[in-house]
């Protein structure tokens, strides 16, 4: 994934609502017996085209959260979201995980399971067809669909890219 094209934004400028994906119990044994710790995997974003995750460890599963959360608010970009869909036709890929985004109809729905629908809601995107292919292990499903929504570009971005007109980027 290139780096380039990414959008960060600021935390502090936008409202983000937070959505719990995973909640993760972790064992270790130790000589004095079992120790608990908790993970928290939290989506973020503003529901208008931002979008970010977070992992949060800690011994409680609040503390775990808050620090998911706050982590989330440091990794946001910019999605393109056109009329509730995604521009594209796009896949995502991290670790063993690979997911596959394709633009919907109005009405359709987000068409998406478990993590992946987690961060298109939290995106804004409100009718896309998605499938998720390989390990379904939530973290790399979330970081899978977050690159897939990263490489997104929209028309307008292409043709300044380009350095030419609208009718240029469609018309070939």
């Amino acid at each position: 994934m290139s780096t380039s094209n990414i959008k960060r934004v600021k935390s502090s400028e936008i409202e983000l609502k937070d959505r719990l994906v995973n909640i993760g119990r972790v064992t270790k044994v130790t000589k004095g017996g079992r120790a608990f710790t908790f993970s928290a995997i939290i989506v973020v974003g503003d529901e208008k085209g931002v979008v970010g995750f977070g992992l949060g460890k800690a011994k409680e599963v609040t503390d775990a959260v808050t620090k998911g959360i706050d982590d989330a608010k440091k990794n946001l970009v910019k999605v393109p979201v056109l009329k509730g869909t995604v521009p594209h036709e796009q896949v995502g890929k991290f670790g063993g995980s690979l997911v596959f985004l394709k633009p919907a109809a109005p009405g359709t729905g987000v068409i998406a399971g478990g993590a992946m629908r987690a961060v298109l809601e939290s995106a804004g995107i409100t009718d896309v067809l998605a499938k998720s292919k390989g390990s379904s292990n939530p973290h790399n499903v979330v970081k899978a669909t977050v690159n897939a929504l990263a490489q997104m570009r929209d028309a307008v971005t292409v043709a300044q890219h380009r350095g030419v007109g609208l009718d240029k980027v469609f018309n070939g």
